[in-house]
């Protein structure tokens, strides 16, 4: 695996610190800078921990392959754009005929272990420094909360895959085989337990959008939830509830607006910073802005590419009522911004022969030059802490969690103690409906936000959804191909069956 040997044992660290987008990162540039001469202050400590979230930002997370997974490959959305080879990468998903090339296959697997490698780095090297005990501390947890959240990444898309938790001193050493996907969330584990000792509940200042305690218990409790450990998840999900101090935001749009980044109900973000670039899936702004925007609409600097686009039977599931979905999607008819050369989205358009386009991320006109945008993209919501809590806690238990998320997307009492409308209740509700109940609102409360796909892969509903049986899903697409080009550099690597 070139991609992991090059980001753990290279001697410069210029290319571990280059493209930092996050907002508390104010790093000087340095020359000459080797694995020697660094790791020697509290400045350097700093600097590689921040390098190690970086690449949340890039086309192997969330500005490009998580979001094809995630949603694209699922059945919340297509491809959409431009139609012909536009977005081959996305279309290969989208129809189950997924090469061992694929781009956002390969970008996943390669973007997961850089960030490991550099969380690694940390964990070796930052112990030695003297430096403030508080600070270190706090770098060791991040560390070890990012690399949890790689290897969950990987593990969820691969299954078994090579578990590195220490940089290679030679590259034999990185030429490992697949590790056993229980001992890879067994590491999961051990990593977020750490981190939640270390960290602190909050930061201020130009710390905010750090990795927090509730960070790690968060997700933690997602992790345990895919390992079908359902009453640990809960306990972990509740503690996120009680003790973060941490609440819903009354109206469900207010998660996604850049005035209310890292705001009261959200637990973990990738801190975009935007308006730096061009057309660059690794740049420092989030591209769902234009990448996500009705096709060639002048919504957004470059118009709009009109991709992942909702399925109509996705857009058919909402309640009459249910208030999330003017905030998520673009329906024919809906009116423009103030000030747009079009006045409303048609009923038809490039890439969306119905009309729909992902409404959730859009800024809008934010500059004239650029595609992205600074808008953060919410990793962990606390809405989702409470459908864990309800998923893990079961029937009927869980109702009062799943009734939270409800009572907001219908504009309802969220703490009154008399039923609402909208409740689920056992007149509505039995103990055998309850998880697909539960799963569902997930669909709508984490639309677009990279969970469908891996909701349906660990509740066991990929093969059974008649909309993946119709575009050919097979059982082995419940795993993802092991990369080629990782596999030609890593000749231990095996390949997962049917690809």
């Amino acid at each position: 695996m070139k991609s992991i040997y090059l980001s753990l044992v290279s001697v410069s660290l210029l290319g571990l610190l280059a493209g930092c987008g996050e907002k508390f990162l104010d790093a000087a540039p340095r020359d000459s800078v080797t694995t020697e001469n660094f790791y020697k202050t509290e400045s350097d400590a700093v600097q590689a921990t921040n390098a190690v979230y970086s690449e949340l930002k890039g086309a192997g997370q969330y500005n490009k392959a998580l979001w094809g997974i995630g949603d694209i490959m699922s059945d919340n959305s297509n491809t959409g754009g431009g139609g012909g080879n536009d977005g081959t990468y996305a279309q290969e998903l989208d129809n189950f005929n997924i090469p061992s090339s694929n781009d956002l296959i390969t970008r996943l697997w390669g973007g997961c272990y850089v960030g490991i490698g550099r969380a690694n780095l940390v964990l070796e090297r930052v112990p030695a420094i003297s430096m403030s005990a508080t600070i270190k501390q706090r770098c060791l947890g991040e560390a070890n909360f990012l690399r949890a959240k790689y290897y969950f990444d990987l593990v969820r898309a691969y299954g078994d895959v090579p578990l590195i938790t220490v940089p290679p001193k030679v590259p034999a050493d990185a030429l490992i085989p697949r590790t056993a996907a229980a001992l890879v969330y067994a590491q999961i584990e051990t990593d977020l337990r750490a981190a939640i000792t270390q960290l602190d509940g909050s930061y201020t200042g130009s710390d905010v959008g750090r990795a927090t305690k509730w960070a790690a218990t968060g997700l933690l409790a997602k992790v345990l939830l895919t390992e079908n450990k359902r009453a640990e998840a809960a306990v972990a999900a509740r503690d996120v509830i009680d003790r973060s101090g941490q609440r819903l935001w009354t109206n469900y749009g207010d998660n996604f607006k850049v005035a209310n980044e890292n705001g009261q109900e959200s637990l973990f973000e990738v801190q975009y910073i935007g308006l730096h670039g061009d057309f660059d899936f690794d740049g420092l702004g989030f591209v769902g802005n234009n990448f996500f925007a009705p096709r060639f609409q002048d919504l957004t600097p470059a118009r709009g590419y009109g991709f992942n686009v909702p399925e109509p039977n996705f857009v058919n599931g909402y309640e009459p009522g249910d208030r999330r979905r003017a905030v998520t999607i673009w329906s024919p008819g809906d009116a423009y911004p103030s000030g747009s050369p079009l006045t409303a989205q048609p009923a038809s358009l490039v890439g969306s022969p119905n009309g729909y386009n992902v409404k959730k991320w859009f800024v809008g006109q934010v500059n004239t030059r650029n595609w992205d945008s600074e808008l953060n993209f919410p990793v962990l919501r606390l809405a989702e802490m409470y459908l864990i809590a309800a998923e893990g806690l079961g029937f009927p238990a869980g109702l009062p969690y799943v009734n939270t998320v409800r009572r907001r997307a219908f504009g309802e009492d969220l703490a009154s103690t008399a039923a609402q409308p909208h409740d689920l209740n056992s007149n509505n509700t039995t103990s055998a409906t309850f998880a697909d109940a539960v799963l569902r609102e997930r669909r709508y409360e984490l639309a677009f936000e990279d969970d469908r796909w891996f909701d349906l892969k660990r509740t066991n509903h990929l093969l059974d959804n008649a909309h993946l049986i119709s575009k050919g899903i097979r059982p082995f697409h419940v795993v993802m191909p092991i990369p080629q080009s990782e596999r030609d550099a890593n000749p231990n690597l095996s390949q997962n069956n049917g690809y």
